[in-house]
């Protein structure tokens, strides 16, 4: 033990009940922790575990029980209470802070004097030494952990309650985790609370493992024990002991037989006899059986209590390792698959078992709203979790408000995950709704597939400015008939196989950049790309509102280079109510990527309406131009030009990176030239003057006159000589 000031705090829990509602998430759970001691808790997800931590932190109230850190009953204290005793939290899910970077994170949480500071936390991570000017959203998953880890260390705490640290970090990062936890227990003054899904880890680091079922502590007993203990590993947590192990049998069909008892060793530390055995999650929980690397040990269980199985759900065939290595090209992530189980389970079910009969490794994730038991992998409360308020935000009894808040929660869970090979979702609207926001979040080129009831409509909404496949379910999700069977069928073997291809990669090393285009600035653009496409992958994005997006999208994802928006017209439609919008968060991954940025005032000079009869009637006075029978353009006035140079320039001052603004004083598109119906050259310097009047000009951040239209080839040669010597 260390001679410092302060001494480890032991930890006992007594008799711990938390609800959420009607449902009774912890049911008595007792446990210690001893001053310079580590005791873990393992189980599947859904069993409580999260729940326990933060009820521990004074983050979701308790119903009866106590808390003691040291001589102090923390229940009922505040959080910032609680860590002010000497308590620090690795939450689950990171929670890190999207628009701080990573030593503006370490910052706030150091506490001066102890033996952690910022250099010590770099030093234990690199890479985060590396990353620490990257924003929270500019790190990946196990950067995000390395982060949730150091910001907790900081608090120089001598009790820390750790949920799932070594989620989504590489092996070497979890050995050098696993040497963390021993030298503090034993070195620094700290005693642990250890959650886990990973045994090996917990095993490794404690000497005692305590199993939760269920909101309930089931048994506590010692790790060595525990390794021993197959059958216990696979009955309480889905895992068999060894690797050594001949691979069980696989399940080809709904399964009759009940799971193989407990040996009496096992049944004697429990103390309750096999007929009182229940499963947490009759499933395999959240440890699958391509778990069992991740787990750090283990073998496939391959059957389960047919009895508890909900009514209408299909049994989930359990793949053997043949059968995952089977295909032409391995996969290491999971295929996702997610609906509401409360209602669809058996649809979701058949379309599991049939990309496990491919091969691959599958994650089945329930987005109900119900409250129902569910026979899905991730159940709707561990998702609900993600959610920035919490369950209580989901749950609301109200099915309109829950969707929405299920719908933000699922895409905050399914963004942090690190192992999405691939989604598929099925559903009505209110599925559709809830499953295609998280799609929209991931990279571009991930598979996504959304089999719906609504997809011969406006998919507009759901796919947005994502690579989502809608494909339309024909008859209503409802059941597995003569239709259904072969559109759910067609759906999973289409995902199957768009993970399996094996993506070529291009022969080439050209970076990728954007380009914005619309058809009044085509011979700026075309010119553009001939100018530089022997040095650049120049992707070509029409400015209709999901153009644009699409073009921040991939930069967000980190797949540009730089970006050439030449045409900004998009942002006039946003501000007039135009039907050509990408939305208020135009220009805004320039900001947040500061990549290369040269953009220009292309088609500011125009609002996109529908056909002539759509036109709002406040407008039919306006100067009006039909561009063919479906579209209609307005022209732009003086007073919503200068709006709209104000916006941009609020929006460029945001960007750190280079950036290069470009005013063509001959005019802003085809439209807008002398004898053309859009030519106005009060409206345009009324536009140039708000630019220049709002924009911050620094060395990085210029805006630059040019007596050209834009379509001049002087203009486009121009553009192309500053993106050059910006971008290099």
């Amino acid at each position: 033990m260390s001679s410092g000031a302060a001494s480890s705090l032991s930890l006992k829990v007594t008799d711990l009940n938390v609800y959420y509602g009607h449902s009774h998430a912890l049911q008595g759970v007792t446990l210690e922790v001893p001053a310079n001691g580590i005791l873990a808790v393992v189980g599947r997800n859904g069993m409580g575990k999260t729940t326990l931590c933060n009820a521990i932190m004074g983050i979701v109230p308790a119903a009866g029980g106590s808390v003691h850190v040291g001589a102090v009953n923390v229940l009922g204290l505040d959080p910032y209470q609680i860590s002010d005793i000497g308590v620090g939290y690795v939450p689950q899910g990171r929670r890190i802070w999207p628009s701080l970077s990573v030593d503006e994170h370490l910052r706030l949480a150091e506490r001066k004097g102890g033996a952690w500071s910022r250099e010590r936390v770099y030093s234990t991570f690199p890479r985060l030494g590396e990353r620490r000017g990257n924003g929270g959203n500019q790190l990946s998953g196990g950067e995000q952990q390395m982060l949730a880890i150091g910001r907790a260390l900081l608090g120089n705490p001598h009790l820390l309650i750790m949920d799932e640290p070594t989620e989504g970090l590489a092996p070497v990062i979890v050995d050098q985790v696993e040497e963390l936890l021993i030298h503090l227990s034993k070195n620094e003054d700290v005693s642990i609370l250890l959650v886990e899904q990973n045994l090996g880890v917990a095993m490794q680091v404690s000497e005692r493992i305590a199993i939760m079922v269920n909101g309930r502590i089931e048994v506590e007993l010692n790790s060595s024990q525990l390794a021993a203990d197959k059958v216990m590993q696979q009955k309480l947590l889905g895992v068999a002991g060894g690797e050594d192990e001949p691979a069980a049998p696989r399940a080809e069909a709904p399964v009759d037989k009940p799971a193989p008892e407990y040996e009496a060793g096992a049944l004697a530390q429990l103390g309750r006899s096999p007929n009182r055995f229940s499963y947490g999650n009759p499933l395999v929980g959240q440890h699958r059986p391509e778990d069992h690397q991740r787990m750090g040990i283990g073998k496939p269980i391959t059957r389960w209590d047919h009895a508890v199985l909900p009514a209408a759900a299909a049994p989930v065939i359990v793949a053997d390792a043949a059968s995952e290595a089977r295909g032409p090209n391995p996969v290491s992530g999971r295929a996702y698959v997610a609906g509401t189980f409360d209602t669809k389970a058996r649809e979701l079910n058949f379309v599991r078992n049939i990309l496990v009969k491919r091969g691959l490794k599958t994650l089945s994730v329930d987005l109900s709203t119900s409250g129902r038991p569910s026979s899905a992998d991730i159940l709707a409360r561990a998702v609900a979790q993600s959610h920035p308020g919490g369950l209580e935000a989901v749950f609301t009894g109200d099915r309109g408000t829950a969707v929405s808040a299920m719908a933000v929660a699922f895409e905050h869970y399914l963004t942090a995950q690190d192992d999405v090979a691939g989604v598929i979702s099925l559903g009505g609207s209110g599925g559709t709704a809830l499953a295609t926001p998280a799609m929209q979040a991931l990279d571009i080129g991930i598979p996504k597939i959304m089999v719906s009831t609504v997809a011969s409509g406006d998919v507009g909404p759901y796919v947005g400015p994502s690579d989502i496949c809608m494909m339309y379910s024909v008859t209503d999700v409802s059941g597995i008939n003569r239709i259904s069977e072969r559109v759910l069928a067609n759906a999973a073997h289409a995902l199957a196989g768009m993970i399996r291809h094996e993506r070529p990669v291009r022969q080439s090393h050209k970076p990728a950049i954007g380009l914005t285009m619309f058809g009044v600035t085509t011979p700026c653009v075309q010119l553009l790309t001939r100018k530089l496409e022997h040095k650049y992958d120049c992707l070509v994005f029409h400015a209709t509102g999901t153009g644009g997006r699409s073009m921040e999208k991939l930069a967000d994802s980190g797949m540009l280079s730089g970006m050439l928006d030449v045409s900004t017209t998009e942002i006039c439609d946003f501000l007039m109510g135009g039907v050509m919008s990408a939305g208020k968060d135009r220009l805004g991954a320039t900001a947040r990527t500061g990549i290369p940025y040269v953009g220009s005032c292309g088609a500011l000079d125009m609002v996109n309406f529908g056909a002539i009869d759509t036109v709002p009637p406040q407008f039919r006075e306006r100067n009006l131009y039909e561009h063919n029978p479906q579209v209609t353009l307005m022209r732009t006035t003086v007073e919503e030009n200068r709006l709209v140079g104000e916006w941009i320039g609020k929006k460029l001052n945001r960007c750190e990176g280079p950036v290069r603004f470009f005013i063509p004083e001959g005019g802003v598109s085809a439209l807008d030239a002398p004898s053309q119906p859009f030519h106005d050259p009060e409206a345009d310097r009324a536009l140039f003057a708000a630019l220049e009047g709002s924009v911050k000009q620094t060395a990085e951040r210029r805006l630059i006159r040019l007596p050209h239209h834009i379509n001049d080839p002087a203009f486009a040669d121009a553009l192309a000589a500053e993106f050059n010597r910006i971008a290099k």
